[in-house]
């Protein structure tokens, strides 16, 4: 059916309808990649990214003209969202909630290309996870990630923690640390990872800093522990990015970081695949580290090593 010059195409998907418009739209030019190829990427990848929007405050960044045009951040629900969609209020601000693969798909029908999830769900203060951002200087120096993300590997796995790695989409790395819910504070959990900062950073200070700005980090990468705090936000599991290779932050084997690894190998175009041969790393897997990890151990002797006991 038309509205206007406009043709609207009519889905059904959890049992409601969902318009999609403008489904030639090209928004990733370089590439050609046209809306109706970002839903149905959306529509593959759902049952694997929904786990981690499901009840989150979510933040997502819109490219109505694609991606070399105007974007901007949108947290309130919009007065013309349908009413399916579920939504928070928080801090004074509407939030959207991803539930469903409905919501997912009305949302990407808005060209909202990038998903951005805090660390902790609707129904806690207190962060499900540890995410640590390996971020350097450019892609071409990937592999300094691929570096500090083994380092911290090998420590974890001395500490019978079990850890998860995926790309940034962009040009770095990001590891999680599954937390059991609603147990440890962001107090907590700065303590640990600002001490794993302070590791890195000592045992190769010419690859590795803490430093915010970017104009005192030189050529080195920076280990972001900061970012994870209250009201931070990440790049969520399989969100493509803005950027003009249609990346993707994917879950990844932790045999894969190496020194083959590279960013452009994950993008909207082979995501579909790569999940029908290898299906995702963090399926089950994840959720089930969340109650077996020994980090109040961590803790407790980090604590007493600090003298804050």
């Amino acid at each position: 059916m038309g509205r206007g010059t406009e043709t609207v195409h009519e889905i059904v998907i959890d049992r409601v309808a969902i318009q999609l418009t403008n489904l030639s739209k090209i928004l990733w030019p370089k590439k050609k990649i046209r809306k109706i190829d970002f839903l149905q990427y959306l529509m593959t990848v759902s049952p694997f990214m929904l786990p981690f929007l499901r009840n989150r405050l979510l933040t997502t960044i819109r490219y109505p003209n694609g991606i070399n045009e105007e974007k901007f951040y949108q947290k309130n629900s919009p007065p013309y969202a349908p009413s399916f969609i579920t939504t928070k209020y928080e801090d004074g601000t509407n939030y959207i909630i991803c539930q469903n693969e409905a919501t997912l798909i009305w949302l990407g029908n808005q060209s909202a290309i990038e998903y951005h999830i805090p660390f902790s769900t609707i129904d806690t203060k207190k962060p499900t996870e540890i995410v640590f951002d390996l971020d350097p200087p450019s892609r071409s120096e990937f592999k300094m990630a691929v570096e500090a993300a083994l380092m911290l590997k090998e420590s974890f796995d001395r500490l019978r923690l079990i850890s998860f790695v995926k790309t940034s989409g962009n040009k770095g790395l990001q590891i999680y640390i599954p937390l059991p819910k609603d147990v440890f504070s962001f107090e907590d959990t700065r303590i640990f990872t600002s001490f794993m900062a302070q590791y890195l950073v000592e045992k190769e200070p010419r690859w590795f800093t803490m430093e915010r700005l970017k104009s005192k980090r030189g050529n080195r990468l920076y280990v972001d522990y900061v970012q994870h705090a209250e009201g931070k936000t990440i790049i969520a599991p399989y969100s493509v990015r803005g950027n003009e290779e249609a990346l993707v932050a994917t879950p990844l084997e932790w045999n894969e970081v190496n020194e083959h690894l590279h960013p452009e190998d994950f993008s909207i175009e082979t995501l579909s695949q790569r999940l029908k041969e290898k299906g995702c790393p963090f399926k089950k897997k994840y959720f089930d580290a969340e109650q077996k990890q020994p980090f109040q151990t961590v803790l407790d002797h980090l604590k007493v090593e600090a003298g804050k006991t």
